[in-house]
């Protein structure tokens, strides 16, 4: 892109098509995605005026719980936790419900106000949905929290088991674009991954749905993902960036630098502009230093470790905050 065509962009204008209700173009996506690095903090002043008219400088923090890790059918190229994975991770079943509650609690202490229960494997068996529903309604009659289960694929009845045992939100990303998907994982569709997000709105659960960005898709496939889960209407929104973990298909693969994730981060907030938008698993290895910028066009994050990788430490999540002068939103329900 040369001088005279960076000059010629007015990323304010996105910022009042988004405030309108007004989609960006594609072109105009684009463009943001290919701008010049020398952009980079107008296009995140203008994103943050959008974020700051839905939440001002609160932000939201989720808490992660692998209540079952590894033992996963599925191939998914990127997990650590996949069939094909040779990684060295902590393998273990469904923690009973004393294990989930505690997990709860330790939420609390992070100044979490969204618990994330999420276990590996294609979908949930009946013995594992009655642990987590049990201990769903436990911290229901007990604690201040919003719960997200992320379980894999869910059927309908399923989905409704989850909602009248008190879960208020579900998480099923989509996770790269539908002509890109069988080069990530072959065992299951995007079309279930669609059903899923489908069953659970109908059940009256709030859809958490994002992806994983730097998996060899394109610009123009990130645009769409960001296009489609504005029609999906997800209510909240994870951007996770790949790490490439020793021992997955994809641990070869480097593809992102800091200010491309940043100007991602911009992009969903001026297509989805009033959703909970969350930087998500990799921030710590793909945005590093810039990790605090993150959270101009974002107003979400993951406070403590993911499901099989580390984050950054609960105490330096909330001084980063602090020293934005942002402020920890304690109630999130």
């Amino acid at each position: 892109m040369n001088s005279k065509t960076v000059e010629n962009i007015n990323w304010n204008s996105f910022a009042e098509k988004a405030l309108a209700g007004e989609r960006i173009t594609k072109n105009e996506a684009l463009l943001l995605l290919e701008s010049d690095d020398r952009e980079l903090l107008a296009i995140l002043h203008a994103a943050y005026r959008v974020r700051h008219h839905y939440y001002g400088n609160k932000v939201k923090l989720n808490m992660i719980q692998n209540v079952k890790s590894g033992y996963c059918p599925e191939d998914c190229k990127y997990c650590s936790q996949s069939i094909q994975s040779t990684a060295s991770i902590e393998k273990y079943t469904m923690m009973d419900r004393d294990a989930i509650v505690e997990g709860a609690q330790e939420a609390l202490r992070r100044k979490a106000g969204t618990y994330c229960i999420v276990a590996s494997g294609r979908g949930p068996t009946n013995r594992e949905l009655e642990e987590v529903i049990a201990a769903v309604s436990e911290i229901k009659q007990n604690y201040s929290l919003k719960i997200c289960t992320c379980l894999g694929i869910l059927s309908t009845e399923q989905a409704q088991r989850l909602q009248q045992a008190g879960v208020d939100r579900y998480n099923h990303n989509l996770n790269t674009h539908q002509k890109h998907y069988q080069e990530i994982v072959t065992t299951h569709t995007y079309e279930d991954r669609l059903q899923t997000i489908e069953n659970v709105t109908k059940s009256g659960i709030s859809p958490c749905s994002g992806c994983i960005i730097g998996m060899g898709e394109s610009k123009e496939q990130v645009i769409d993902i960001a296009y489609e889960l504005r029609e999906l209407d997800a209510d909240s929104i994870p951007i996770n960036f790949l790490i490439n973990i020793a021992g997955t298909p994809l641990e070869y693969l480097e593809e992102l630098n800091p200010r491309y994730c940043l100007k991602v981060l911009a992009l969903f907030r001026f297509i989805c502009p009033s959703k909970e938008i969350r930087v998500s698993g990799g921030r710590e290895t793909n945005i590093g230093h810039l990790q605090c910028l993150s959270l101009y066009p974002a107003n979400a994050l993951f406070v403590g470790d993911y499901l099989t990788t580390k984050g950054m430490t609960t105490n330096s999540d909330h001084q980063m905050i602090q020293d934005l002068g942002f402020e920890i939103e304690l109630t999130c329900i």
